[in-house]
């Protein structure tokens, strides 16, 4: 009988930083390495050292690229990792461009920060720099998916096809004849630019994402609630401001607003896309066609219509753009990135209006405006919100739970333990009754930083 470890050291009990490391009489290994967004107690925790003698990982899995996943990567390889980073290959593509544009965005904002002197630190440093990305993104390894692949005598994985962005997967991890399966992120079966998730057969532990695990998706039509809202901005002269994740989110913002335009269900109002992760995203769609279910052909013409901002100097003409226009800019929970600069200007004018389009996490700008926040603080000043807010929670890239728990019908077994992380505490118990009900079987939410023996 040989005893394994694991480590929760981010999302659990929280659904941001996601990272597991397991512990095994034959090597170390993590389960994405995320960073914490959202609140400030979370985010402060970022700047911890690992509570994992981090010389002794062996190897960092990642089931996808999204910052919440990846953006503690740096850190970890300046605490001293030294072994591969291996993901898919359009997985480690965005991981690459979220790494190079997180530290391009901690180097300005810690320039800004102690320029401006909004900061308590003397001076303000970034979290990690774009040097610090490029030695880790060095260290990335891709592998197929649907194959199995060795780590040492009794340690073997493979990466399974699972939606929600492009390269995402869940990891079948068998150790000493034992499957665990880590869900990552779990997509949806009716996605607009992705194939339906594959799911598991077997999982004798089984970590799955909990994000949605106490909601349904609405029914609500995201066409004729974007419709709406563009004509009501034609009518008012204004602008709709739409806040977005760089990656999924955009390209299919991009994607319905294409096709509502060649059907002629909204006019030819100017569409500006100010986003360069999401940019370089794009390219990652162009370079692996088989991952996404947009023809060539239109994805091109999908381009085509919009204008794709590319200098910080174009973000300030668009903003000075009198015409009636739709802005999709980043980041999607309004922590960062260019939307700010057009917040700056306009979330003070009753002709503005802000679309959410996606989930909002505690402590996030994006979950302020949510909840009708009358004010919002950045770049270390507060602003009057009297732009319009406005929600469409359909367009989310995670499953819900009906959808969570459909992915898992197809395990054969009765897993000995099933671990619910990545959710806030209200859906993490809701998803623990619903599996017992529904399943029978035993399951656990573990705590920030417990370690769980297994013997196995």
């Amino acid at each position: 009988m040989e005893t394994v470890k694991i480590h929760f050291l981010g999302a659990s009990g929280t659904v941001t930083g996601s990272k597991y490391v397991i512990e095994t009489p034959e090597l170390n290994l993590m389960i994405d390495c995320g960073m914490f967004q959202g609140l400030k107690e979370l985010r402060e925790q970022n700047w911890q050292q690992l509570a994992f003698e981090v010389p002794n990982i062996d190897v960092v899995l990642l089931t996808h690229g999204h910052l919440d996943h990846t953006g503690y990567l740096p850190r970890l390889v300046k605490q001293g990792f030294d072994g591969k980073i291996i993901g898919t290959a359009p997985t480690l593509a965005i991981t690459e461009i979220i790494l190079k544009d997180s530290a391009k965005i901690n180097e300005e904002e810690a320039v800004r920060a102690n320029k401006e002197g909004y900061t308590k630190h003397s001076p303000a440093k970034p979290f990690y720099t774009i040097k610090d990305a490029e030695i880790t993104i060095n260290k990335m390894k891709a592998v197929e998916k649907d194959q199995w692949h060795k780590l040492s005598e009794n340690i073997r994985y493979r990466f399974k096809f699972n939606g929600h962005i492009i390269g995402a997967t869940f990891i079948e991890l068998e150790i000493y004849s034992k499957m665990f399966v880590f869900s990552g992120d779990i997509g949806r079966t009716d996605d607009l630019l992705l194939e339906a998730p594959e799911k598991p057969t077997k999982a004798d532990y089984l970590f799955i994402e909990s994000t949605y695990g106490n909601k349904l998706h609405p029914k609500e039509s995201t066409t004729q609630k974007l419709v709406e809202l563009i004509n009501k901005t034609i009518y008012n002269r204004g602008n709709l401001i739409i806040p977005s994740f760089a990656v999924e989110r955009l390209q299919t913002l991009m994607f319905i607003l294409w096709k509502l335009y060649k059907e002629n269900k909204i006019p030819n109002i100017p569409i500006f896309i100010d986003s360069p992760m999401g940019n370089n995203v794009l390219s990652v769609f162009e370079r692996f066609p088989d991952w996404h279910k947009i023809p060539r052909k239109e994805f091109i013409a999908m381009q085509d219509r919009m204008n794709i901002i590319t200098s910080y100097k174009d973000t300030w003409k668009t903003i000075d753009d009198p015409r009636p226009k739709i802005v999709i800019a980043g980041s999607g929970m309004v922590t960062g990135g260019r939307v700010l600069t057009y917040l700056k200007q306009l979330i003070d004018n009753p002709t503005t209006t802000i679309l959410l389009v996606g989930y909002q996490a505690e402590g996030t700008r994006g979950r302020q405006l949510l909840e009708g926040a009358h004010e919002l603080k950045f770049f270390g000043k507060w602003h009057d919100v009297k732009a319009e807010v406005e929600h469409i929670e359909s367009l989310s890239a995670h499953a819900d739970q009906s959808g969570l728990l459909d992915w898992m019908l197809d395990i054969e077994n009765a897993p000995t333990e099933i671990f619910l992380v990545h959710g806030e505490p209200t859906a993490l118990d809701s998803f623990r009754v619903k599996i017992k009900d529904t399943f029978h079987w035993k399951t656990t939410i573990p705590k920030m930083y417990e370690i769980k023996e297994l013997k196995l």
